[in-house]
C-alpha cells in the first residue's frame, strides 16, 4: 500500500506520461495516481503498484464493508475504472442484512426500514398457524441473519418459507408442486432457483439465500456445508443409505477421481493463491486419512493450464502423497497470471476424462465418482463460456440417463464444488458451474485465511475420530494447537509409597486404546499399587485420569545383570497403564497406531490380507540388529552401524562390563551422536512415544528407555552430543506382550485391537 504523501509528486509524472500515451509513444503506460481513492475507516492494497493493471482492493473492519465500490482497476491511460466519485466519497459502510419482513402469516419486529449488523428481529405467526424455523434472529457481520428462517405453516405440510430479502411464486405444496425464488434488486440469489415438492415430503435441494456483494460465507458455515457432503462422498459402501438426501455412493469396486483447480489470475492476490495451496494440501491430507485412496488431478490455471499433478499417472503407478504435497508447495505463480481462460480448464478436464473412459473401459467407468473442487472469482477474459464444455462432461457422466422413466439417476456421481475467492466474483457464471445433488456445491468466501482449518474440520469428526494415529498439524497460535499435534501424549504421575521415601516419579506415555496408555516398566518401582499413579490426559472432561491397573512385562528385571557389570538392566522395559474409565476421544486425545495391528495396517495403506513384516518394511523398523537416527516428529528415519552406536553405553553411570551387547539387547534401537545430529531424550521423558509419520497418519515404533548422559542439565543447546546415545524399547520385538493384553478378546471390558497373525 502506497502512503498518501506519494500522490503530490506522481502527478506531473502521471500527466507527462498520459500526454505519451495520447500521442506517438503509445508503449508508455500511463501511471494512476492516489488521488481521491482513500477510504474512509478502512484501508487499501494494490496488486502491481500504480501502474496499468493493477488491482486496488479496499479493506474495511469487520461489520463494515467498502462502498460504494470494493475495488478499482488501474487503466492503461492512467484512470481508475470505476472512477472515483466527487461527491459519493468512499467509506466504510456498516453491514446491512437482507429484509426480513417477508415472513408470511405472521409479524416481524421491530419493522424497520433496513436492518444493520446486530440488529435483532423477532418472529410470531397469526392465530391457527404454527412457526417453525428460529423465532429470534440476529444480523451477523457476514451479512447473513443468524439461525434458520421462521416460517408460518398452517398445516402438517412443509412450507419451504421465504429467504430474507427474497420473493417466491408458489403458494400449493403439493407433490410435484413447485416454487420458485428471486432476490430484490441488488441482491444476489444463491443455491436453487427452484424446488420441487417430491413423494417423500421433502423440497428438492437446499433453501436459496439472497446475498448482498459483501455477504460471505464463514469458516464454520463451510466446515458444516462442505464438510457434512464431502464426507459422505469417502465413505465405503454397498448399500443404499442416505445422508442427508444423498446417497452414499462409492462402492467397494468403485474408484474416486479428484480434479482440484487453483486460478492464479492476476484478479486473485497472491496470499490467496498460497492460502489455497495450504488449504488444498491439508485437504488432500486428511482425505488419506479415509480408506478409499483417490487419484488427482491438479492445476493451476490462468490463460493456460499449468499442470501439478496428472491424474492419468495414478492408472499406471501409486503417486505417493509426499511427492503431490512437494509438488504443490514448490509452485511458483511468477509471470504466469495473464488472463484467464476458464474454459480451457473444463477442457482439460473433459479430455482427462475422456482418456480414463478409454482405458478402463465404460464399464468400470461408471464406477467412477469424479468431484471437482474449484478456487476461483468466475472471470474470464478468453476461451468463452465453459457451459458447453461442462455439457459434454455431464453426458459422459451421466451417460445422458438423469433419472428418466425406468432409470436410475447418475448425477449423484458427479460434484463441482465451487470456492469463489477475490474482491469481484461472478456469481451468476459460477454457480451454473456447480453440480451435484444435495447440500451446498457454491461457498462465497470473504477470504480464505482459515481455510485450511476448515478443511481439517470437515473430516476430523466423529467418523473418523477412533482411528489411530490422526493429528493435526497448526501453527502453535491455534487453541490446543500442542494437543492436536501430539494427541497421544500422556503425562504419568507415581507418588511415593511407604516402601520407597524417594521423590515421587513422572514419566510420559502414550495412549494406545481409549483405555490403555503404553509407557516405561522402570517407571514403576516394587510396592507401587494404582492409587499411587496418575495418568495426565486433558481430554476436554477431567484431566487427571485414575488408574485401575498397571501390567509391566514378565521379562523386565532391572537387577538381572547387576553381577556381569550392568547395574541396572532395561530389556523389556516396557509397561501398559489400564484406566478405571475410557479416554474421551477427539481431536486432542485419540491413540497412536501401534505396530502388526490391522489398525495400523490401515493407516500404512495395507490392502487385503497384511503382515507384521510389511508394516516393518514402511516403517523400515522391524526385527533387524539395526541402529537409527531419528527426528522427534519427522519421517526420516535413516539406518548406520549399530555395534558403533551401541558401543557407548560404556560410558554410562553404573556400566563396568566390557561388552555394550550386555547392556543392550537386540530388542533396543540406538540413536545420538552428531553424525547425523539427532535429537535427545531428557531425564523425564522415559515412556515417551519413537514414532514415525506416514502421510497423516503417526505409527509408534519404539519407547524411550534410558540413556548415557543427562544432555538437558546443560544450558542452551540441547542437541546429542558426540558421545550420548539413548536406546529405545523396539516394539516390534515385544508384540506377543502387547497382543495378550491389548489384544484379549476373551474379556468384555474393552474392545480389543485387532492383531495380525503374522
Amino acid at each position: 500500500r502506497f502512503n498518501m504523501e506519494f500522490s503530490v509528486h506522481w502527478t506531473w509524472l502521471t500527466a507527462l506520461s498520459c500526454l505519451l500515451c495520447m500521442g506517438e509513444l503509445r508503449e508508455v503506460d500511463c501511471i494512476c495516481t492516489e488521488e481521491k481513492i482513500q477510504i474512509e475507516g478502512g484501508n487499501y492494497t494494490l496488486t502491481k503498484k500504480l501502474v496499468a493493471g493493477s488491482l486496488l482492493i479496499y479493506h474495511c473492519p469487520e461489520g463494515y464493508y467498502p462502498y460504494p465500490s470494493l475495488t478499482r482497476l488501474c487503466q492503461p491511460n492512467g484512470s481508475w475504472r470505476p472512477r472515483p466519485k466527487t461527491f459519493l466519497h468512499q467509506r466504510c459502510k456498516v453491514v446491512e442484512c437482507p429484509d426480513p419482513t417477508v415472513l408470511e402469516y405472521g409479524n416481524v419486529y421491530p419493522p424497520q426500514e433496513k436492518y444493520f449488523v446486530y440488529n435483532e428481529t423477532t418472529y410470531e405467526c397469526y392465530s391457527g398457524y404454527t412457526m417453525r424455523g428460529s423465532s429470534m434472529r440476529v444480523c451477523l457481520p457476514n451479512g447473513k441473519w443468524s439461525g434458520f428462517t421462521p416460517i408460518c405453516t398452517g398445516a402438517d405440510c412443509a412450507d419451504p418459507g421465504i429467504p430474507a430479502g427474497a420473493s417466491r411464486t408458489g403458494n400449493i405444496f403439493g407433490i410435484d408442486d413447485k416454487v420458485k425464488y428471486s432476490c430484490d434488486s441488488n441482491l444476489i440469489l444463491v443455491g436453487m432457483k427452484e424446488r420441487v415438492c417430491q413423494e417423500s415430503g421433502q423440497w428438492t435441494g437446499k433453501e436459496p439465500a439472497c446475498y448482498y456483494r459483501h455477504t460471505y460465507d464463514t469458516s464454520l458455515e463451510v466446515s458444516q456445508a462442505f464438510g457434512s457432503a464431502i464426507k459422505g462422498i469417502f465413505v465405503v459402501d454397498c448399500s443404499d443409505d442416505t445422508q442427508e438426501g444423498r446417497t452414499i455412493k462409492i462402492s467397494k469396486n468403485g474408484t474416486l477421481d479428484i480434479y482440484i483447480a487453483v486460478d492464479i489470475s492476476d484478479s486473485i492476490e497472491a496470499k490467496d493463491i498460497d492460502k489455497a495451496i495450504n488449504a488444498i494440501t491439508k485437504l488432500i491430507s486428511k482425505i488419506s486419512t479415509f480408506t478409499v485412496s483417490p487419484n488427482y488431478e491438479i492445476v493451476f490455471f490462468s490463460a493456460e493450464v499449468y499442470e501439478i499433478v496428472n491424474i492419468l499417472d495414478f492408472l499406471d503407478k501409486k503417486i505417493e502423497l509426499k511427492a503431490i504435497i512437494d509438488d504443490l508447495k514448490n509452485f511458483k505463480v511468477d509471470e504466469k497470471n495473464t488472463g484467464t481462460d476458464l474454459n480451457l480448464l473444463f477442457m482439460t478436464f473433459l479430455e482427462r476424462m475422456s482418456i480414463i473412459k478409454l482405458r478402463v473401459g465404460e464399464k468400470v467407468f461408471k464406477e467412477h465418482q469424479h468431484v471437482f473442487i474449484l478456487f476461483t472469482d468466475g472471470g474470464y477474459n478468453m476461451g468463452g463460456s465453459p457451459e458447453f464444455t461442462l455439457t459434454k462432461i455431464k453426458n459422459l457422466v451421466y451417460m445422458n440417463n438423469t433419472g428418466q422413466q425406468g432409470t436410475q439417476s447418475r448425477e449423484n456421481y458427479l460434484d463441482i464444488y465451487i470456492f469463489a475467492i477475490g474482491a469481484e466474483i461472478f456469481d451468476d457464471d459460477l454457480q451454473r458451474l456447480t453440480a451435484g445433488t444435495g447440500g451446498s456445491h457454491y461457498f462465497r468466501l470473504k477470504d480464505i485465511t482459515h481455510l485450511e482449518e476448515t478443511f481439517d474440520d470437515i473430516i476430523d469428526e466423529e467418523e473418523v475420530m477412533g482411528l489411530c494415529g490422526l493429528h493435526t498439524v497448526f501453527d502453535e497460535s491455534v487453541k490446543d494447537a500442542s494437543r492436536k499435534r501430539y494427541p497421544w501424549s500422556a503425562f504419568i504421575n507415581v507418588q511415593v509409597n511407604v516402601s520407597n521415601e524417594g521423590p515421587s516419579k513422572n514419566c510420559i506415555g502414550s495412549l494406545v486404546t481409549p483405555q490403555f496408555v503404553l509407557t516405561a516398566a522402570h517407571c514403576f518401582t516394587f510396592g507401587d499399587l494404582p492409587e499411587h499413579v496418575t495418568v495426565i490426559i486433558d481430554d476436554g472432561q477431567v484431566k487427571d485420569k485414575k488408574v485401575k491397573t498397571f501390567i509391566i512385562h514378565p521379562k523386565y528385571n532391572n537387577s538381572a545383570k547387576a553381577d556381569q557389570g550392568v547395574k541396572e538392566f532395561y530389556d523389556y522395559d516396557v509397561a501398559l497403564i489400564q484406566l478405571k474409565e475410557d479416554v474421551n476421544i477427539s481431536s486432542v486425545a485419540r491413540p497412536i497406531c501401534i505396530p502388526c495391528t490391522q489398525e495400523t495396517s490401515e493407516a500404512l495403506k495395507l490392502v487385503g490380507v497384511s503382515t507384521c513384516l510389511q508394516q516393518g518394511e514402511i516403517t523400515r523398523l522391524i526385527f533387524y540388529n539395526t541402529a537409527f537416527t531419528f527426528s522427534c516428529g519427522s519421517s526420516s528415519i535413516s539406518p548406520m552401524q549399530r555395534d558403533e552406536c551401541i558401543s557407548h553405553a560404556l560410558v554410562a553411570p553404573g556400566i563396568t562390563t566390557r561388552n555394550p551387547k550386555d547392556a543392550v539387547t537386540d530388542n533396543f534401537l540406538c540413536t545420538g551422536g552428531r553424525n547425523p545430529r539427532d535429537d535427545i531424550a531428557c531425564k523425564g521423558d522415559s515412556g515417551g512415544a519413537v514414532f514415525k509419520n506416514y502421510d497423516d497418519r503417526t505409527i509408534q515404533v519404539a519407547l524411550v528407555s534410558w540413556g548415557t548422559m543427562d544432555v538437558c542439565k546443560s544450558a542452551g543447546d540441547l542437541g546429542s552430543k558426540e558421545n550420548s546415545r539413548d536406546f529405545h524399547i523396539n516394539l516390534f520385538r515385544i508384540v506377543p506382550f502387547l497382543k495378550s493384553i491389548l489384544g484379549n478378546d476373551t474379556q468384555d471390558e474393552y474392545a480389543p485391537l485387532q492383531f495380525l497373525s503374522s
